[in-house]
């Protein structure tokens, strides 16, 4: 037989393998599996921010067909889980606050009650009929109103950032700088808005329980169920078909998640309990209203030489949460003498959670914003005091980044906005009564690591198929196409003889898809389980009295096309098929698992880009307008082209909508949220969105897992708000730190 050639698969913009299903409307999420005799339940949310329930009548939504009805008086108890990022392989509730045990109110719309009837329709409308009162105490929501409670907690974010961290001696550099900016900044809370709003399903078998959830995380979700019931993890399958977006508001485990399989345990049928889009304003976390004020000192020439980085936020009563804001602009320009503090203050509201970039999409506004001050003070291009100051190794630990690109992302995209025709002057630019400016911001986003061992299970059949299995889940990024790449080059298969099956716990376990470790974590996982594979093929063909690979060494052989060859003479080969077919196989299988290297490598690890922005302002109007956007980004290894790019394409439209639209109102009357609805919950629309240029900027990365990936899901949003809050200051001359930027804030 003639040797085939293949090209190498990862790296390809290949069209995605789910796109037909979900275009054509074949594809099955949460809410639409099937369950025989399911009931439906719909939650009761409180209508005060602060009090406790006095008194709960069910009797009209019971008269109206409602089967069931609990609260705090009749559903079981549900033990305190710990908070505990879902990347480390833990019980990952939202907050460790579990609603419906007695009848304090902690937060407006927290659950007091869930209806159970036999359609949908039924329980939406008896749930309407349940009738509370309230003894209610004034509730504390907005960051004003609770400044004199501000306290300095131990740490953050699930107890993984200290609250107070320094390095150097921030007093000093700031009294020997000649130039210092000061400033603070504020920003607006703001709530995920998926496209499937969030639903739980449930379906119990003798002691098991099978669970389908509108998940980032079907492991997360397993073990936090198991949590919660009190059962063993093998008890609890967890299914996720496909999820419309998750964005953070899925990465965690909120209680409907819980409440699906208990009360399906107590009334002894299947239930779906779904959210509708009220609910995910009340539900499922939220990025927190702060504020951060920036104290950014240099010297003469411009060289950062001190940080100090305060932020005040609201969190729960319960939790001391805050994203964190901080960490990656400690950074990002190697400064010596920092200082950075998270402050809290306890309200009214859920506990925060993850948000596309958390923390690193916030933080980075301040900074960014803070260095275009300074370059008007130093009368330096923007570009060129950030270029001045990349650092090329961690200031924390004084390690090389395993990875760099960042200068290059800064030349690249400059050069291909056409940043050296940028009049530095503010308002010097228009175009009729437009007011035109040009902004710069870039980021920074920390590669983090799963905790747990990565596993994949890959089997190879005597028809030369492959099929590959792995407990991660579909949520809008493509990964069974990018996966599938991996696999087959990996293991030199054919992409039409591959089979990636995800999305069931009873695959082997991957971390959830937060942080931007899906793509790191299953790579890893696949392209290990997949060499692996490879390797038991060859030794069956070498030790096969019948192949033509007999008695070489397993070094000597490659697999391309789904044929085994010999690297150095490729007609000497032996196909996949035949070689199980030769040994009486129907197939060989094998279970592979990577873990990060737990010794000290010696580097620090982050990825790096540049956006910029070009903005029109009506000076009469207030309006603001992003005519176009460029970006450079370097995220290690890029797996899938297409994909990558459509990640970056809607993180940097997501920075305009965080930059221009994105707020979520309080009533300080009663603690609800003003605007929880679509309609008054502004986003962009097609006739908002630019024109956006998109780059890659190649780095090889050895350092952080197999392939070099370092993920890009976070890292599109990350300097695009800064990009257009720094446009905005160059059209009009306003330093404008209220995000979103506002009409009002121009008139």
């Amino acid at each position: 037989m003639s040797a085939p050639t293949a090209p190498k698969l990862v790296g390809q913009g290949l069209d995605r393998i789910d796109g037909h299903v979900k275009v054509t409307g074949a594809a099955r999420y949460t809410a639409e599996i099937p369950m025989p005799n399911a009931a439906y339940g719909v939650l009761v949310g409180a209508e005060i921010g602060s009090g406790t329930v006095t008194s709960i009548d069910v009797s009209h939504a019971l008269r109206a067909g409602a089967v069931a009805v609990l609260t705090h008086e009749n559903l079981p108890r549900v033990p305190s889980v710990p908070l505990m990022p879902s990347l480390f392989g833990q019980p990952s509730p939202g907050q460790t606050f579990f609603p419906m045990q007695d009848t304090t109110i902690h937060y407006f719309g927290q659950p007091i009650a869930v209806v159970v009837a036999d359609t949908f329709e039924v329980a939406q409308q008896a749930a309407r009929l349940v009738q509370a009162t309230y003894d209610a105490k004034p509730a504390l929501v907005q960051l004003d109103d609770g400044r004199a409670e501000q306290y300095l907690p131990d740490s953050i974010f699930a107890g993984m950032v200290p609250a107070s961290q320094s390095r150097g001696d921030f007093a000093s550099a700031s009294a020997a700088a000649v130039h210092t900016v000061d400033a603070t900044f504020r920003f607006a809370a703001n709530h995920h808005n998926p496209i499937e709003c969030s639903v739980t399903a449930a379906m119990w078998n003798g002691d098991s329980v099978t669970v389908y959830d509108a998940t980032q995380g079907i492991v997360a979700s397993q073990l936090t169920i198991a949590a919660h019931l009190g059962i063993s993890p093998s008890k609890v399958r967890v299914v996720a078909d496909y999820v419309g977006g998750g964005f953070g508001a899925k990465a965690l485990m909120w209680p409907h998640v819980t409440l699906a399989p208990l009360i399906a345990r107590e009334l002894g049928r299947p239930l779906r309990v779904i959210l509708n889009r009220e609910q995910m304003f009340y539900g499922t976390g939220l990025r927190e209203e702060q504020e951060q004020r920036v104290t950014l000192v240099c010297d003469a020439d411009g060289r950062f030489t001190g940080l100090r980085h305060h932020k005040l936020s609201v969190t729960s009563h319960f939790d001391d949460w805050a994203e964190p804001s901080l960490e990656v602009a400690s950074k990002a320009y190697g400064i010596p003498h920092w200082e950075g503090q998270y402050r809290l203050i306890k309200g009214n509201t859920m506990t925060p959670t993850f948000m596309r970039g958390p923390g690193e999409a916030s933080g980075m506004i301040a900074l960014e914003c803070a260095i275009d001050e300074l370059a008007e003070q130093l009368g330096v291009d923007p570009v060129e005091l950030r270029l001045r100051n990349h650092a090329a190794v961690d200031p924390e630990s004084g390690n090389p980044w395993s990875s760099d690109g960042y200068l290059d992302c800064l030349r690249l995209a400059a050069e291909r906005f056409g940043w050296d025709g940028r009049n530095q002057t503010p308002g010097s630019r228009t175009d009729g009564n437009w007011l035109i400016g040009w902004g710069v911001g870039t980021a920074g986003y920390p590669v983090y690591e799963p905790g747990q061992p990565q596993r994949a299970h890959a089997r190879l059949r005597s028809d030369g198929s492959l099929v590959v299995q792995t407990g991660t889940q579909e949520f809008g990024t493509g990964v069974a196409t990018a996966m599938s790449q991996v696999a087959c080059d990996a293991m030199g298969m054919p992409f039409d003889r591959i089979r990636f099956e995800i999305g069931n716990t009873d695959y082997p376990n991957i971390a959830a898809t937060v942080g931007s470790i899906g793509a790191s974590a299953v790579s890893a996982a696949v392209h290990t389980t997949c060499t692996q594979l490879l390797a038991q093929l060859i030794e069956i063909a070498v030790a096969d009295i019948d192949s033509p690979l007999r008695g070489r060494t397993p070094d000597e052989i490659e697999g391309v096309a789904g044929v085994l060859r010999l690297i150095d003479d490729p007609s000497v080969c032996d196909a996949y098929a035949e070689v199980l077919e030769r040994n009486h196989l129907s197939d060989i299988e094998t279970t592979g698992s990577w873990r990060p290297d737990t010794t000290p490598s010696g580097y620090a690890k982050m990825s790096f880009g540049a956006q910029f922005a070009e903005v029109a302002v009506d000076p009469e109007l207030g309006l603001i307008r992003v005519r176009r956007m460029v970006g450079a980004f370097a995220p290690g290894r890029v797996l899938n082209v297409k994909l990558a790019r459509s990640q970056v394409l809607g993180g940097m439209n997501w920075g305009l909508s965080q930059a221009l639209m994105e707020a979520s109102l309080p009533d300080p009357r009663d603690g609800r949220w003003a605007n929880a609805s679509l309609l008054e919950y502004l986003l962009p629309v097609n006739a908002d969105a630019p024109e956006v240029d998109i780059s890659f900027v190649p780095v090889d990365d050895t350092v952080v897992n197999p392939l070099g990936v370092k993920g890009i899901g976070e890292l599109g949003m990350i300097g695009a708000a800064a990009a257009i809050v720094n446009a905005v200051h160059n059209a009009t001359g306003r330093s404008i730190r209220d995000i979103p930027l506002r009409i009002e804030h121009l008139l």
